[in-house]
């Protein structure tokens, strides 16, 4: 019997088959073909991954179906619209659960207040964990999380404030955006390229996971919105990274080997002190932020067009069905 060393092994293994064994990886898409590929753990979604797959001909039962049940529910047609938004994406969590042994991620409309955030956690809580944008919905996030029992996973998130408020929220999840965070200083310093290491978003992202390591916080860090394989391979050990199909594709080609760069033990001592923020403190620091505030406030109305976009679609179809075509 032939034997093959640790080190072969690895050179054998593509660099998404031993990111899983530190890191759980995550597949940012709606697309159900990429989730089989790359067998991720979990997934996530967003109104513009949706708003991508429902044009997709391969999806178009689900969006009939969200649009009949739409109609049957009643009601004005603001109703039986945002009905349907609600059902289409409840199928779609569920059509992406048969194919992960995790949990779907997937996104409240920015635009949604507080009582219509809490009614529809009722119907998504069937299905999908909750994913919403900070620091809009921080204290909707506490309440669901703690009276209703939703796990929430906060998004659009650009500073270190919003990230220590999501913890003392104790929000199950938080998804810091590492390559929209890098795009911002590429686009508003001379500085137009980075090494790994010195990305401004892998930096964030670990000056995050070590805060939350070493003070025991319970929310888990997801690394999110990657624009090269480098990002993903130097946040490797972090909780999750939510990665797209196109990474996800390089990665299974790439062998190369991959080591954890972020640990709990290296966390562990770390000198940092720990942080509390107060609203105003909270308020203050975020807003010292350009970067976060530019980049939250253009992520969200980002994802709102989308989900306009998508709603415009819905409209148009269900006048169709209603008008017998």
């Amino acid at each position: 019997m032939c034997s093959v060393s640790p080190d072969k092994r690895r050179k054998m293994e593509s660099a998404l088959e031993q990111l899983k064994k530190y890191t759980v990886v995550v597949a940012d898409t709606g697309d159900f073909n990429a989730i089989e590929e790359y067998k991720p753990q979990d997934a996530t979604t967003n109104p513009s991954l949706i708003l991508a797959a429902a044009k997709m001909a391969a999806y178009q039962h689900l969006v009939d179906q969200a649009i009949k049940y739409g109609i049957a529910k009643g009601g004005p047609e603001e109703e039986q619209v945002t009905n349907t938004m609600d059902k289409l994406f409840v199928s779609f969590g569920l059509e992406i659960l048969k194919k992960i042994p995790g949990r779907v991620s997937t996104e409240v409309d920015a635009r949604y207040r507080k009582a219509r955030c809490t009614a529809r956690a009722y119907i998504m809580k069937l299905c999908c964990e909750l994913s919403f944008n900070v620091p809009v919905n921080v204290h909707t996030c506490r309440e669901l999380e703690k009276t209703h029992g939703v796990h929430c996973n906060m998004t659009l998130l650009f500073s270190f404030a919003q990230a220590v408020a999501c913890a003392e929220a104790k929000v199950t999840l938080i998804s810091p955006f590492v390559g929209r965070i890098m795009d911002w200083y590429k686009e508003n310093t001379a500085q137009k390229s980075y090494e790994a290491h010195e990305d401004p978003g892998v930096i964030s992202v670990t000056k995050i996971y070590n805060h939350y390591k070493k003070y025991d916080y319970t929310t888990v860090v997801m690394g999110a919105s990657f624009r090269n394989t480098g990002e993903v391979k130097a946040l490797a050990g972090c909780d999750l990274l939510t990665i797209s199909p196109g990474l996800l594709g390089e990665l299974s080609k790439d062998h190369s080997t991959i080591t954890p760069m972020l640990t709990i033990q290296k966390a562990k001592a770390c000198d940092l002190e720990k942080v509390h923020l107060d609203e105003k403190d909270f308020r203050w620091q975020h807003n010292e932020d350009r970067m976060a505030v530019e980049k939250l406030s253009d992520g969200i109305r980002k994802f709102a067009a989308d989900a306009i976009k998508l709603e415009t679609m819905i409209k148009e179809k269900m006048l169709n069905v209603k008008n017998g075509q």
